[in-house]
């Protein structure tokens, strides 16, 4: 009797087709040489679920990495190689609970519950899949598992000839706005440092030393006074608790914004000797007078939007000098010598 004729291996290309979306199934149009599969069709569940190290059995430190369900790339470590994941890398880590995907390309061992890890199958480059995964709008279901949602979903598969294309654009593209990023990070780092800088400048009267020499107008002709020659009086405000509601906004630090009083987030006071001894007047100067270095010295003009007297950790100056005058000061803050 004659054998049986053993079964042909499929080609890479032969399995895709075998696992298409048909065209009413699919999420949204791709080019003609691309294809849609199932999420499910697209990678092998490697998941050890016999090979998984508590989080409560992490080392800070050691030999292999543990990659968990969180969302740093690295949970923690353990020196037991027994725990490494014995297939082969790189592959991709899928947080059950958090959605959170991950590039592992390195020897490692799993960290304990919700931890799926993926081997994309022969027609997907891993990185793309890796990519290509994220696009995959799985919503954020809480702390249940969102594996069981793969099957409604179907992923993009370009032509295995363009997929390390995509990846290089991608990483490209990526490269360029990490820089971008740090960057625009630099520029705030720097930005209070600049700030002062700029007013350190107006105030030496380097911003303004072309104008003076223009005009005639000589460096000598300003004045240097402290803060207690230019006001009435300088005092603490009140030390009493406020409340939610009453007759009066008791002004506090975080009221003073920019140079000016923000209303909202306001507190109030209804003690009738700390409304007429603390009352502000219009072109009354509030300043900071605690708190970190930065807020030290943070200034604003009541205008009289709203009755008010002012908190403890203020200091009310009644200026000697106009408005205008008065505020040849930063608006960000004074520096102090009362």
């Amino acid at each position: 009797m004659a054998k049986a004729k053993k079964k042909e291996t499929l080609t890479p290309e032969e399995r895709l087709q075998a696992v298409l979306v048909p065209d009413w199934e699919q999420p949204y149009k791709v080019p003609e040489n691309w294809c849609w599969i199932h999420l499910l069709d697209s990678f092998e569940n490697c998941t050890d679920s016999k090979k998984k190290i508590p989080q409560k059995e992490y080392l800070q430190d050691g030999k292999i990495a543990v990659v968990d369900q969180g969302q740093n790339l690295i949970g923690g470590y353990t020196n037991d190689r027994e725990m490494i994941f014995a297939g082969n890398v790189p592959v991709i880590i899928f947080g059950d609970h958090t959605r959170c995907i991950k590039y592992i390309d390195f020897p490692f061992a799993q960290g304990a519950d919700g931890i799926k890890v993926l081997k994309p199958k022969q027609f997907f480059n891993e990185k793309a899949f890796y990519y290509a995964f994220q696009t995959v709008d799985i919503p954020n279901m809480g702390y249940r598992r969102h594996f069981p949602l793969f099957d409604k979903y179907a992923i993009p598969v370009p032509p295995l000839s363009e997929q390390q294309r995509i990846v290089d654009r991608i990483e490209s593209l990526f490269t360029k706005l990490d820089e971008a990023k740090q960057k625009a990070q630099d520029a705030l780092n720097s930005f209070e440092t600049r700030k002062a800088a700029i007013l350190h400048k107006a105030f030496t009267g380097e911003l303004t030393a072309q104008w003076r020499k223009e005009h005639g107008v000589r460096i000598e002709s300003w004045k240097n006074v402290s803060v207690s020659e230019i006001c009435h009086s300088l005092k603490y405000g009140t030390s009493k608790k406020s409340v939610s509601q009453g007759k009066v906004v008791v002004i506090r630090m975080g009221n003073l914004q920019d140079g000016e009083i923000r209303w909202d987030d306001l507190a109030y006071s209804n003690d009738e000797e700390d409304i007429e001894k603390y009352r502000l007047f219009s072109g009354d100067v509030l300043f900071n007078r605690t708190n970190s270095s930065a807020l030290v010295g943070k200034t604003s003009i009541y205008r009289g939007d709203y009755p008010a007297i002012y908190a403890g950790y203020l200091i009310m100056g009644f200026s000697l000098l106009s408005e205008m005058e008065f505020f040849a000061v930063p608006k960000n803050g004074i520096s102090l010598n009362i």
